[in-house]
């Protein structure tokens, strides 16, 4: 059951948000978790079997051991594994509900829903991640409906070209489950060689393939228009365009500044992170927090599950020490 004034809205089912909820619930506050999807809907998002960096005892929220067979564990797994730490702490959640607006009030915060519900707490956080705003290309025609930010499937590209724009890990392994899915696949990359990041043991496959032909990568080169069923790229100074049946523009995310903003959060021009408290992970709005991925801003390399899982049982200790019951 919902109280009437919550001590804790809790924005984001991802899991520094479900961490959050678990620490609020063990501290007997009431709370009560909002997603605009499903659990860990960003991880949802992600390439079906892509195993993680990680390995799963980093992954693990509120003392839930997670065991898989293998080193690390695919998207799959971790959506499976987060389910199931919901249901063992009966997590009160409200799933498929956007959050439009928070405004703080002469005491409470006052939050509202793309649905119309209406909430009323005492402290929010915002948990919502980075992966629903895609960094843009700034090219003409990147919003062609060919074009996506985000892949998952490799089977409705069987025999068809597909460029990937990027060359990061999210591009270099759907250039790799593209290939061995059968598409005809080219990586267009601004930089000469490959990000550092990109995890060590998938570089050997991607540069095999590209040696042998199988895989089309285009160093040093940069989109410079897409056109319907053909992207525009320079090299060095020289243009071209190939035909394409699919563009994958794979180049990160950021958070939603405009949400923040309009909540009185302060955003660093910079890098766009949230200015916060690190100990407390308050923001300059007092009882107005963030947590997980959304507080490295546009550096979202800097904060992983690994940390952000550690976020709210910080922000609950805070909450706690200002009476907060």
């Amino acid at each position: 059951m919902i109280a009437n004034t919550l001590d804790l809205l809790i924005i984001g089912a991802g899991p520094a948000g479900l961490s959050c909820g678990i620490a609020a619930q063990k501290a007997g506050l009431s709370y009560l978790i909002v997603d605009k999807g499903s659990i860990a809907d960003s991880i949802q998002k992600f390439q079906r079997e892509m195993y993680f960096f990680s390995t799963p005892e980093l992954l693990e929220i509120g003392d839930i051991p997670f065991i898989v067979p293998t080193v690390r564990p695919t998207s799959l797994d971790c959506v499976n594994y987060y389910r199931g730490v919901t249901d063992h702490y009966k997590l009160n959640c409200a799933y498929y509900e956007e959050i439009s607006s928070v405004r703080k009030g002469d005491v409470h915060f006052i939050v509202r829903s793309k649905g119309r519900s209406e909430y009323t707490a005492r402290a929010v956080v915002v948990a919502a991640g980075y992966y629903d705003v895609p960094n843009p290309l700034g090219v003409p025609g990147e919003d062609l409906p060919h074009i996506t930010r985000y892949y998952r499937d490799p089977l409705p590209y069987y025999q068809r070209e597909v460029v990937i724009v990027g060359g990061k890990n999210s591009a270099v392994e759907a250039a790799l489950d593209l290939w061995r899915h059968g598409a005809k696949v080219t990586v267009v990359h601004r930089g000469p060689t490959l990000s550092g990041n990109v995890k060590y043991w998938i570089v050997p496959d991607f540069e095999n393939r590209v040696a042998s032909g199988a895989i089309q990568f285009l160093r040093n080169s940069r989109v410079t228009r897409f056109l319907p069923g053909c992207t525009e790229i320079e090299t060095e100074g020289a243009v071209r365009q190939i035909g394409c049946d699919a563009v994958f523009v794979l180049i990160g995310y950021r958070p939603d500044v405009p949400f923040l903003k309009s909540m009185g959060v302060a955003i660093d021009a910079e890098s766009l992170a949230p200015a916060f408290n690190p100990e407390t992970y308050e923001t300059n709005v007092p009882g107005l927090y963030v947590a997980g991925g959304i507080v490295g801003g546009r550096f979202n390399n800097k904060v992983f599950i690994e940390n952000g899982r550690l976020h709210g049982p910080a922000i609950v200790k805070h909450l706690l020490s200002k009476g907060k019951r």
